[in-house]
């Protein structure tokens, strides 16, 4: 199995400082991390995970998930079962309508590969219920394939279904098996889709390390452990400019081109990109590979605010040579990884305000009035810390179609449960704001990625409540405004 040996920064040319430098920029900018990898040379020289998350936390790696599909869609090849060549039409006989549109007819999976599908966005979420396979041959294509590039994840849930039908396997076990000297993770897995297809273009669910070694792999053009375990002129194709991508882009980082499921970056590198901050970023000049897993989905541009940080902090100090030893800097970086962790809020509003709040509405139940919604009550409880005398945690309880549910947050600290309805884990705070609204924050950390936000305004008898949800599937009820009335 594959293992990574360990080093400090400063023998692998870099700064140790650098480091602190990117993880303070990240927490200044209210970034929220969950993990940093970094390798160079070969060697590991940085590993640090946020608290609650550790090295064993599963994470949502999101569109991560398609360049997994590639790579077996590029074994399968090797293996002389498809051709890239292939019209996609040729292997789904059964999920074809009567009349087959000759733009999709004349589809391949090397089109599909490229992002150059006929379709201008993913066609299974027009009606997420429906076959999420027979969607991508059903629904009326928007331009001829092969001509432009569009990001469409169905293409790569339709190449992963490709892949589970060749193979009589789910995806992520024969890639195990193909490169199972890679030693993935055990527990690792993908979500799948309502007709039991792995979603190949997001459902991968695995930790950072398995990540890292992925990107090994990939930077080794497929060389591991003295087997080649793929061609390496497949991963010199998948990793190339194929498809111009900057007339889509909303970012720099993904206005340098596209290959086969993998992005071209900035720095003359290339990407593992995944929605919220899952990267696998490739700096072949710098000899650097840099695994981050984060939920940036509430902060604009937050995916090219790790790449600055890592172009900007750390990138202008690298050596070519090991650096001398630094005692001082190894101890401080230490240091700093121990103490990561996502971020609670912070209380603005003055001490007197919050303490007439509190008193005020500590326990009280108020009734849902905003008809339709199925919320019935709620109720915010504090906690006082029996040394400090102040509130340390609380927990904020609810009806919901008649079922009881509660939100355990921490006050200046985060206290981690089980999301009510999903039962997916979470970790969540709250801070009292200038304006006398409380704030609730909730990171999902789960197979879904995300947070749920509650603002919670108290009148003399009545209560306003907005909440938003920030998560891509699920947590729908959590979005909107509710007014309630004290019992």
């Amino acid at each position: 199995m594959l293992t990574f040996e360990a080093t400090t920064p400063e023998a692998a040319g870099i700064p140790g400082k650098c480091i602190i430098n990117f993880i303070n920029r990240m927490s200044h900018r209210k970034v929220p991390m969950h993990s940093l990898l970094l390798m160079r040379h070969d060697k590991l020289v940085f590993e640090g995970y946020y608290a609650p998350y550790t090295a064993d936390t599963l994470h949502r790696m999101f569109s991560i998930s398609k360049s997994f599909t590639s790579i077996a869609i590029g074994l399968l090849a090797e293996e002389g079962k498809l051709s890239l060549d292939d019209n996609i039409v040729r292997y789904f006989p059964e999920k074809l309508p009567p009349e087959v549109h000759p733009w999709i007819a004349s589809m391949t999976i090397m089109d599909m590969l490229m992002m150059r599908s006929c379709h201008a966005s993913t066609t299974y979420k027009i009606n997420m219920k429906s076959d999420w396979v027979e969607s991508f041959f059903t629904t009326p294509p928007t331009l001829p394939p092969g001509k432009l590039f569009h990001y469409d994840t169905s293409a790569a849930h339709t190449l992963c279904a490709l892949v589970e039908k060749m193979t009589g396997m789910v995806m992520l076990d024969y890639l195990k098996e193909k490169l199972d000297c890679l030693g993935f993770s055990k527990q690792s897995y993908m979500l799948k889709d309502p007709f039991g297809v792995s979603i190949g273009g997001s459902g991968l669910v695995a930790l950072p390390m398995d990540l890292l070694k992925f990107g090994y792999f990939i930077a080794h053009r497929g060389l591991v452990c003295g087997k080649q375990l793929i061609s390496p002129a497949y991963i010199d194709m998948a990793v190339s400019c194929i498809s111009e991508t900057c007339v889509t882009a909303p970012v720099p980082s993904e206005a340098q081109g596209y290959g086969l499921q993998f992005w071209r970056g900035e720095k003359n590198g290339y990407t593992c990109y995944g929605m919220g901050g899952q990267l696998i970023i490739f700096l072949p000049d710098y000899d650097i590979i840099c695994v981050t897993t984060a939920d940036t989905q509430d902060i604009g541009g937050g995916n090219q605010q790790i790449y600055d940080a890592l172009y900007e902090e750390i990138l202008p100090y690298i050596q070519d040579e090991a650096l001398p030893a630094d005692a001082e800097s190894e101890r401080l970086l230490a240091d700093k990884a121990e103490s990561l962790k996502i971020e609670p809020l912070i209380t603005t509003a003055s001490v007197e305000t919050v303490s007439e709040m509190v008193e005020k509405i500590n326990g009280r139940t108020f009734c849902v009035q905003t008809q339709n919604t199925g919320f019935e009550s709620f109720a915010v409880h504090f906690n006082t810390s029996s040394a400090s005398k102040k509130q340390d945690s609380g927990s904020l309880s609810f009806i919901y179609k008649h079922e009881p549910y509660t939100i355990e947050f921490g006050i200046g600290n985060m206290q981690t449960g089980s999301f009510p309805i999903y039962n997916q884990n979470y970790a969540a705070s709250g801070a009292w704001l200038n304006d006398g609204t409380f704030y609730i924050k909730a990171h999902i950390i789960d197979s879904y990625v995300g947070s749920v936000h509650f603002q919670l305004s108290f009148g003399e008898n009545d209560l306003t409540i907005f909440m938003r949800k920030k998560e891509e599937s699920l947590f729908k009820e959590f979005n909107g405004h509710l007014y309630c009335v004290s019992e």
